[in-house]
This record gives C-alpha cells, sequence and structure tokens, in this order.
C-alpha cells in the first residue's frame, strides 16, 4: 500500500475469448505481459491474440503494466518511469496479479494455462511463472535469464540519467553502506563467460588471430618509439611493413596475441628494461584512471547488483515443469545483452531456447508468426504431457 499512484492502483485487462469452444474439458488461455512502450492493448489484441484464437484456438488475457496507458499517472510522460524502484513495484504487482488471474481463470473453468511477453513482458511472464505451483506454458520472448545488462549494458542504459544516480548514491555514505550489503550480484557470470570461451576455443581463437592486412590496419602499437627500438625488434621481414604509432597506455593492453606473436625480446636485458618501463607506466595512470572513473563504476556496478537482485531468474523458484518453457531470443539483440550472463538453459533444465536471425526491433516487426508458433507448441506439449481431454 502507497509504493503505486493513485491511477495505476486498478488493474485493467482485456480478455479474448472464442463464441464457442472445440472442447468444454480443453479451454487453453495465454497471459500476455505488455513489454516496454507497449501502452494499451491494441497491439497485443491485434498482432498476437486474434491470430493466435484463430490459428490454434488458444484464449487470451491481455494485462496492462502499472505506468503504463490505463494505469499511468497524469504527470509522467509516455513510457517515462520517475525512479528507478518503479520498475521494480512493477514487477511486483505484475506477479501478484497474474496469480490473481490465473486463480479467476481455474475458478471459471479455463485451462490449460500459459503466459507470455515480449522485451520486458517476457521476462515479467518469466517472473510470475516462478510464483506458481502447477504446469504452466511459458514462453518469454526477446528477454533472458536477468534484466540488469539490459539497463547497464543494453541500448537503453543510455537513456538512464547515470549522473543523478551516481549522485544519489553518493550523497549519503550511512545509507550507500546500508543498501551494498542488501545486494549481491550473481558472482558466476563471468566464470560462465569463461566456459563459453572453453566450449568454443577453436572458434574463439580462430576470431583472435588477423591477417597480415587486418594487423597492418590495426597499426599494434607500444608505449614509445625509444622503447619498441631499444627492446624490440621485428621477428621477420614481412612484419618490416607494419607502421610504428603513438598511443595511449590503454593501446598496449588492447594489444591481441598474434600481435605480440610478431616480436621478440633481443635478450634478458632488454626485457627487463622493457618490463621496468611499462611498470612505470603502469603505475602513473592507475591511479588517475582509478579516481576518475571510480564513483562512475561503483554507481553502476551498484546498479547492476540491485538490478541481478530483483530480476536474476536465479533468485526464483523454479517452474514446476522446465519441459514446458520455450524461449525465443534474437540473435543480434542489442537491447538484452546475452555474453557474460548465466544461459537460461542453466537456471532452468529442461528448457528450449529458440533463435530468430534478427535484431530485438526487427523480431518484433518482422517475426510475429514464430512468436505464437512458440505459444502453441509450449500448449501443444503441455496438453500431451498431462493428458487434457478433448
Amino acid at each position: 500500500p502507497g509504493l503505486l499512484p493513485v491511477e495505476s492502483e486498478n488493474a485493467h485487462f482485456q480478455v479474448i475469448l472464442p463464441k464457442k469452444w472445440a472442447s468444454e474439458y480443453y479451454k487453453p488461455i495465454c497471459l500476455h505481459m505488455a513489454g516496454t512502450g507497449d501502452h494499451y492493448f491494441w497491439r497485443r489484441r491485434q498482432l498476437i491474440a486474434k491470430p493466435l484464437l484463430k490459428e490454434a484456438g488458444i484464449s487470451s488475457i491481455l494485462l496492462e503494466n502499472p505506468f503504463y496507458g490505463l494505469r499511468k499517472p497524469k504527470d509522467q510522460v509516455r513510457s517515462v518511469l520517475h525512479n528507478v524502484s518503479d520498475i521494480f513495484v512493477m514487477g511486483g504487482c505484475l506477479i501478484m496479479e497474474s496469480l490473481v488471474l490465473f486463480h479467476w481463470c481455474e475458478r471459471q473453468g479455463l485451462g490449460p494455462l500459459g503466459v507470455t511477453g515480449m522485451s520486458m513482458g517476457g521476462h515479467m511472464a518469466s517472473l510470475a511463472a516462478t510464483n506458481w505451483p502447477k504446469p504452466l506454458a511459458l514462453v518469454p520472448c526477446l528477454s533472458w535469464s536477468t534484466a540488469s545488462g539490459v539497463f547497464t549494458e543494453g541500448v537503453i542504459s543510455g537513456a538512464i540519467n547515470w549522473e543523478m544516480l551516481k549522485n544519489q548514491f553518493q550523497s549519503d555514505e550511512i545509507y550507500k553502506a546500508t543498501l551494498q550489503k542488501m545486494v549481491s550480484i550473481i558472482e558466476d557470470d563471468a566464470f560462465r563467460a569463461g566456459q563459453q570461451f572453453a566450449k568454443t576455443f577453436e572458434q574463439s581463437i580462430a576470431k583472435m588471430k588477423e591477417s597480415p592486412q587486418e594487423l597492418q590496419s590495426s597499426k599494434s602499437t607500444l608505449i614509445s618509439e625509444e622503447t619498441k627500438e631499444t627492446v624490440l625488434q621485428k621477428l621477420n621481414s614481412e612484419a618490416d611493413k607494419y607502421d610504428k604509432t603513438e598511443v595511449n597506455v590503454g593501446g598496449l593492453f588492447r594489444l591481441s596475441v598474434p600481435n605480440l606473436s610478431k616480436l621478440r625480446l633481443i635478450n634478458v636485458d632488454d626485457r627487463n628494461v622493457m618490463m621496468q618501463s611499462l611498470n612505470e607506466i603502469k603505475s602513473s595512470t592507475k591511479h588517475s584512471v582509478q579516481k576518475m572513473n571510480w564513483r562512475e563504476h561503483e554507481a553502476l556496478h551498484f546498479m547492476r547488483g540491485i538490478m541481478d537482485e530483483c530480476t536474476h531468474l536465479r533468485n526464483f523458484s523454479v517452474p514446476v515443469d522446465t519441459s514446458l518453457i520455450v524461449s525465443v531470443c534474437a540473435r543480434d539483440d542489442g537491447y538484452v545483452p546475452r555474453d557474460g550472463v548465466t544461459d537460461l538453459t542453466d537456471i532452468w533444465p529442461g528448457a528450449e531456447v529458440r533463435y530468430l536471425e534478427a535484431g530485438h526491433v526487427s523480431a518484433f516487426l518482422l517475426h510475429q508468426k514464430f512468436f505464437r508458433t512458440a505459444i502453441i507448441d509450449a500448449f501443444n506439449r503441455l496438453r500431451n504431457k498431462y493428458m487434457f481431454k478433448m
């Protein structure tokens, strides 16, 4: 109570039903969550609910998000929420409202039940499914295992007022220390990234290797002309063609393994000279870089921590039957990063992940049929496995 603005307190939804059911024992119904910017009901009704009913006889419930459409506060501009905390309030409301609607459907004799959504709606659908104690068809579309990357790495991260968040986070040391103890990042995400590298080691190494032309265009650099002349010597005549250029310190650490393999040390003394030079430069720049970026990194780290704490699926219960989960992802999704994030199938063993050769927006615009097929397949699995009568 009191967390929601008055306009958002009452839930609004639409139900799409057939005039006559094909069977009195099989009345499938799917709850559709709204994605980012999806106000009111017309988009979900026209693009997915009506075709789904026509193609497979699956009815739909369209639930309006808090802060959206009929539930949008008067002083809110479009989909721009006033506070980061509103995202978590929205998620909590949708979980509770979903459970209420599921119970209502059962009382009305509707079922089996399913839940789906796209983008933010897909993640909300996943959260709702984790709280339902019965088998449920779940089809999250264009979402993944956590929302933290969306707000800290993806395209949407550019829409966040990081300066304000940084200042608020740094303004009260006691409050900051208290919050830091409350949240934690799923630590094995980096480990998962390492696992993925190991699984695709040959492909990863192949991508790292550069042709001589690529090496020349990248103009691999060292710290200074003097250091290169006294410490390093070209390995072969072909490498002599490559230019020597001056760059900042970061350039040194961006050198790839193949680039360094073109060079060799003359002797041990020269090696010591080079290492001393590198250590001096490293020590002189490390402090200034850390001082400049520490506050920004701390705010970003905290944002990721709080997002993981509240949205990472590993922090929620596993759905009753993961074989009824069909996740649909876009391979070139710039909104929902998947690299370095816990794989959905590691959290929910048995779940199926299908990929579209598209980006986030193009997948939504051009592949509605693909999403509907995934929903139909999930309901068919539920029907066949639990023997709903025709």
